[in-house]
């Protein structure tokens, strides 16, 4: 069994879905798991959807629903004939669900509301990308991945549970995988509570989703279908010169995600990990292109990797009382970094005070200052970005941050990252 994740570029208009089915169709003689993510941009869309309902501005959330309804109604009338009329009333029921929500009052956090909303954009898309397929005769069955993927209710970066998604994966697919039948379409991304409440895996979970599916039914590979040739050492939109990475080992990939190389999400890695699962970085715009395969042998003479993220803050937190910064303090910090959800980008210790790079989220800036306030002065400087170069050289490090206002540098013997105005 092999499972495939295609991200929402790769099913961003009709000719890129019928480019979908077309690899489909050379692979369909073996069990195949296919894992959907939200057409284009989507889900931003049903972010403003979320965002105008929790803030009651409940015309403009429905104005704006309507927006992203007519513009699946419209892919699914050009896309089907045979196959229109199922796929337009199960798109019907989807739109209930939300519409019904946007005309009540919002009671609970918006985290909540935006896991219900969001949620939406895989499950609009996999339906009429099933259907699709049905209709050219790839013969195909649907599933709500919710009756699946069991999680908490941490909505927007939810746990799983592990347990009872293995369970419930293995009895659905295994049940459904047939001589007939072999290939099971669903979505990425999200899940739902005991409660049957949906969830969020958080922001470009798909990936995450495939690699869990991948896992659990011990599939022969995962194959990742994207924009690119495969996994470039550079975003190729900001470094024109970015070359391609043939083969990578799991550690590496987990630096570059931990680091916030866009490529693969930072959770995909780990399952795949556990089981030797083979993961393929594949060009959806070429799929005779051998792309990055990514693996457990260790890898040699890799290109520097370069990372540049941007939307940075830096909090500095002295001590009050100018006593070294030691344990117990730093023991604080990390338990408000676990409270607040917050994933640091880099820290940096001095004698009496830390240095801490995020990402610049005002309510997540706020919070983590106003909690830390109780031990610490705290001074924070925002419109920062952050360059991450592993396998770095004396040459490289200096062509790249040379004209930087540095802030801050942070250096090992594999990986330097500038933090700059």
């Amino acid at each position: 069994m092999k499972v495939f994740k295609f991200g929402g570029a790769s099913v961003n208009s009709i000719d890129r879905i019928k480019n979908l089915a077309e690899i489909v169709a050379s692979y369909q003689s073996s069990p195949l798991v296919i894992i959907v993510s939200a057409m284009g941009k989507t889900t931003n869309a049903l972010e403003k959807v979320a965002e105008a309902f929790y803030q009651g501005k409940r015309e403009e959330a429905i104005q704006l629903f309507h927006v992203v309804k007519h513009q699946h109604l419209n892919t699914c009338k050009y896309m089907l004939v045979f196959k229109y009329n199922a796929c337009l009333e199960q798109l019907s029921d989807f739109f209930t669900e939300i519409e019904w929500l946007l005309h009540d009052k919002p009671v609970r956090s918006y985290d909540y509301y935006y896991d219900q909303i969001v949620c939406l954009g895989e499950l609009l898309s996999s339906c009429i990308i099933s259907h699709y397929l049905n209709e050219v005769n790839i013969k195909n069955e649907w599933i709500d991945v919710r009756d699946c993927m069991r999680t908490n209710n941490n909505f927007r970066d939810a746990d799983v549970d592990w347990a009872v998604t293995t369970e419930k994966i293995r009895a659905t697919i295994l049940d459904l995988i047939t001589e007939e039948n072999k290939i099971v379409i669903t979505q990425g991304y999200i899940g739902a509570t005991e409660d049957n409440e949906s969830t969020t895996l958080g922001r470009e979970g798909s990936d995450y989703s495939a690699a869990i599916f991948a896992n659990v039914l011990d599939a022969e590979s995962l194959s990742i279908w994207k924009d690119v040739d495969g996994v470039m050492n550079a975003d190729p939109k900001a470094y024109p010169d970015a070359v391609l990475i043939n083969e990578l080992n799991y550690t590496e990939v987990i630096e570059m995600a931990y680091y916030g190389a866009q490529v693969i999400h930072p959770k995909t890695i780990k399952p795949l990990q556990n089981k030797q699962i083979p993961l393929y970085v594949k060009s959806f715009l070429n799929s005779n292109l051998p792309g990055t395969t990514i693996h457990q042998k260790k890898n040699k003479n890799l290109p520097p990797i370069i990372v540049l993220k941007n939307n940075q803050a830096l909090l500095e937190l002295k001590t009050q009382d100018f006593s070294f910064v030691g344990e117990e303090p730093i023991i604080e910090l990390y338990r408000l970094f676990k409270q607040l959800h917050i994933k640091p980008n880099l820290i940096q210790t001095a004698a009496i005070s830390v240095f801490i790079c995020m990402d610049d989220k005002p309510e997540k800036i706020e919070q983590l200052a106003l909690a830390a306030s109780h031990q610490f002065d705290v001074q924070i400087q925002k419109g920062l970005s952050i360059l991450t170069i592993r396998h770095y050289n004396e040459t490289v490090l200096a062509t790249l941050s040379e004209t930087k206002d540095k802030v801050l540098q942070q250096q090992s013997e594999e990986t330097v990252q500038v933090l700059f105005k």
